[in-house]
């Protein structure tokens, strides 16, 4: 009996230790807060009280042999799955490669004109979009969207020609288990309403070449157990004293984030499981438009007087709109809803050769009212996010690399 029960309890550890997630994996040592300390300019009052904050980091350092080879080292600060934070438009990365990939599965190519119906009441159809070269909406089109200026109705397509269970699905199968996505963005329809997605078609010369009807989760992927945040709310202009409910609201942890950027720019460095189906043009698309300027931007021809250079560039740049750099691109997907404030990115400077990755999130709500519009971005938000950029940037230019990278790979030609 005895040696039974050592042999069961062996299979159980055996079996716990290895189904964690393979991505979780990054140092807990205290790197992060000795480098932010050694800037007490930039992060004395931030650091004095981070649980108030709820400041989540993590840095990725990178490092390439004689043979370009990458290899990675994670330190994190304050990381915890288990703390929920609002994720805002970071979700959007997630849909345009669920989108490409399915698109692949379908062997539909991304710029195939996509045309959403409407089969309820609370649903809108999409037949032309003005904004892309020839008039007509499509995956690309909406990826363009979702990575030059974070269009919402951009990533709503895209979230109903997946289906939120499909979306959810595909996630957790390639091991984002934390992940939630269970909404439209700024959207007033309910929680039922967004189970439902809308009936989608692809059209080529004029034919259908694909038609895929109105869908229904029928899963729930609401949290587990109840989330509030806050000390009050705003409702319809009304403020009301208790905590704001985002137990239905989406999530996706730093963690899982900063995994989306590795599998994305290092696919060859994760595991084959959790790798998505894209194709080399995929790639050279999302990191083109995860880059590009809207100055550099041809289509939506807006985009080129409506928005500054910084617009989505929390890191680094904190959103300044002074011309920036052209040698330093953030390859990113920032995000900011009820105080939040996100980005997640991979950062190269060609000109100096320096990469590495970076993920983080800072509240900015000083009052804790949610809904109430008035968070503290430009106060608290955005100068944290260029401080923390530039910390980390300055770090990479004096520390010693084993060698150059070569950063060709990531060296896309732009629209203009």
């Amino acid at each position: 009996m005895i040696k039974f029960s050592v042999h069961k309890l062996l299979i159980h550890l055996f079996i716990g230790v290895f189904s964690l997630p393979a991505f979780a994996q990054f140092q807990t040592d205290s790197f992060i807060e000795k480098l932010l300390k050694k800037h007490p300019e930039r992060f004395s009052q931030i650091l004095k009280e981070p649980d108030k904050y709820k400041i989540q980091i993590l840095y990725t350092r990178i490092d390439r042999n004689q043979k370009n080879e990458p290899h990675f080292k994670t330190y994190g600060y304050h990381v915890n799955n288990a703390d929920y934070f609002y994720p805002a438009s970071t979700v959007k990365l997630a849909a345009v490669v669920l989108a490409f990939e399915k698109l692949n599965k379908l062997g539909i190519d991304k710029n195939t004109t996509m045309l959403t119906g409407a089969a309820r009441p609370e649903q809108t159809g999409v037949n032309s979009d003005t904004t892309s070269e020839n008039g007509l909406p499509s995956v690309a089109h909406y990826v363009r969207k979702i990575l030059l200026a974070s269009d919402n109705d951009a990533f709503n397509r895209l979230y109903e020609f997946i289906g939120q269970e499909e979306f959810n699905e595909m996630l957790h199968q390639k091991g984002y288990l934390n992940t939630r996505i269970t909404h439209r963005l700024e959207s007033p329809i309910g929680s039922e309403n967004n189970r439902y997605t809308n009936p989608v078609k692809f059209e080529k010369d004029g034919k259908v070449v694909y038609e895929q009807p109105a869908r229904y989760s029928a899963k729930t992927y609401f949290s587990p157990t109840p989330v509030l945040q806050g000390k009050g709310f705003l409702n319809d202009g009304r403020l009301v004293q208790k905590p704001f409910d985002f137990t239905e609201k989406n999530f996706f942890p730093l963690e899982e984030q900063h995994k989306l950027i590795k599998a994305i720019y290092f696919p060859d460095q994760v595991p084959v499981e959790q790798r998505f189906n894209l194709t080399k043009d995929d790639y050279t698309f999302i990191y083109r438009y995860m880059s590009q300027f809207p100055v550099e931007t041809s289509f939506p021809a807006n985009y080129t007087d409506d928005y500054y250079d910084g617009y989505v560039k929390f890191l680094i740049f904190g959103a300044t709109k002074t011309r920036l750099p052209r040698h330093i691109r953030l390859f990113n997907k920032s995000g900011d809803a009820y105080g939040y404030i996100l980005d997640n990115a991979y950062v190269a400077d060609f000109e100096k050769g320096i990469e590495f990755m970076l993920t983080a999130v800072i509240y900015a709500n000083e009052d804790e009212i949610i809904n109430d519009n008035k968070y503290d971005y430009e106060t608290v938000g955005l100068p944290f996010m260029a401080n923390l950029g530039k910390t980390i940037f300055e770090y990479e230019i004096n520390r010693k690399h084993t060698a150059r990278p070569d950063l060709e790979r990531f060296e896309v030609q732009y629209d203009k």
